[in-house]
């Protein structure tokens, strides 16, 4: 039975990812249950055809601290992020890919910094280590230029899906939107957050195809106009906050 109170909820969208399901749940275990972290790894099976939704459902008997959700059709990796996050009982949120290109042994570093209070979010930036083709590189490159340019987004790879949050900042973030995933740094800072940037791993996709967008001609346009739908919602930001006073 899985702890109801861990200290770390680790979200994964997964779309199609029949062969990366195991090796993903094996690298997690290593580097983060093995550790000591008291952690829950949360897969959000995106309305996947293959075998993934079966691979999770057998992993579950042997790893208690696993936990599988399903929707019948793809829906976006943005919405399969807010679903994860939905479900997240711990206080510290972190995210990662299915493809295996992200590393799970980045996360303990990450979570330490929230948890001596030095931020509230510690996005990756995979710059160092970047394993890409040149496609990717070069849409990464379009769509951070387009962010700082529009936005005045200062982070260097916003598109790196590695990161840890503070649950109360996670939830705010409007992940029902189509493409938000693109933009939670900036949209984190937009709430108050205090954002850091830290180097990660960056490996060679293991198994399979990219799911969610790949390619600068389906990525560029799309990201340019969620540029400018995150502009609107900037300039029309304002904070609910009040607080209550007596007579």
């Amino acid at each position: 039975m899985s702890n109801p109170s861990p200290q770390l909820s680790i979200v994964i969208p997964a779309l199609d990812e029949q062969d990366n399901i195991e090796p993903l749940v094996v690298q997690v275990k290593q580097a983060v249950i093995d550790a000591g972290i008291d952690a829950e790894m949360i897969i959000v099976d995106d309305g996947s055809t293959d075998q993934t939704l079966a691979r999770i459902s057998a992993l579950q008997e042997e790893h208690p601290w696993l936990r599988c959700l399903h929707r019948d059709r793809a829906q976006g990796q943005s919405a399969a992020m807010a679903a994860g996050i939905a479900a997240a009982r711990a206080p510290y949120i972190a995210m990662l890919d299915a493809d295996l290109q992200n590393d799970p042994a980045d996360l303990p570093a990450m979570l330490d910094v929230l948890v001596r209070g030095e931020a509230d979010m510690v996005q990756g930036d995979r710059s160092a280590n970047r394993q890409d083709h040149a496609v990717r590189r070069i849409g990464s490159w379009v769509g951070r230029t387009a962010r700082r340019l529009l936005l005045g987004d200062p982070t260097r790879d916003t598109g790196c899906t590695a990161r840890v949050i503070r649950a109360e900042i996670a939830r705010q973030l409007p992940l029902q939107y189509k493409g938000v995933h693109r933009f939670l740094p900036f949209y984190a800072r937009m709430l108050g957050a205090r954002v850091v940037e830290q180097s990660v791993h960056h490996h060679v996709r293991h198994s399979g195809e990219a799911k969610y967008g790949a390619g600068i001609f389906n990525r560029g346009p799309a990201g340019l106009v969620d540029c400018f739908a995150m502009r609107w919602m900037r300039k029309r930001h304002r904070d609910p906050e009040a607080q209550e006073r007596s007579s």
